[in-house]
C-alpha cells in the first residue's frame, strides 16, 4: 500500500491549508488513521487520529485548529488546519495509527510571514 500525502505549501500565520493523504490499496474503512508530522531537529509525532468508527482524536498542540476526516470510498484522508501558527511547521504524513505502512514522501507545510 503506499500512501501519499499533498496539500502543503508556505501560509502565513492565521492562514488555513488542507492536507489530503490518498492510499493506492482499499484499507481506510478498516483501520484507524492518523496524520503525524516532524519538525526539524524532532521525532515524528502524532497530531491527529480518526477511528475506522469516525471518532476523532487530537493533540493538545492541535486541538481546535486541526479537523482530521476521511472519506472510505476515496480512500483518502483529510486534514484540515486552521489558525496555523509557525510551530506547526513540520514534513506531514499519514499512515494507519499505530503506524505500520510504509511511510511515504509527507507534505512540507511552512507557516511563516
Amino acid at each position: 500500500v503506499q500512501l501519499q500525502a499533498s496539500g502543503g505549501g508556505l501560509v502565513q500565520p492565521g492562514g488555513s491549508l488542507r492536507l489530503s493523504c490518498a492510499a493506492s490499496g482499499r484499507i481506510f474503512s478498516i483501520n484507524d488513521m492518523g496524520w503525524y508530522r516532524q519538525a526539524p531537529g524532532n521525532q515524528r509525532v502524532l497530531v491527529a487520529r480518526i477511528l475506522s468508527g469516525g471518532r476523532t482524536n487530537y493533540a493538545d498542540s492541535v486541538k481546535g485548529r486541526f479537523t482530521i476526516s476521511r472519506d472510505n470510498a476515496k480512500n483518502t484522508v483529510y486534514l484540515q488546519m486552521n489558525r496555523l501558527k509557525p510551530e506547526d511547521t513540520a514534513v506531514y504524513y499519514c499512515n494507519a495509527e499505530p503506524p505500520f505502512l510504509s511511510w511515504g514522501q509527507g507534505t512540507l507545510v511552512t507557516v511563516s510571514s
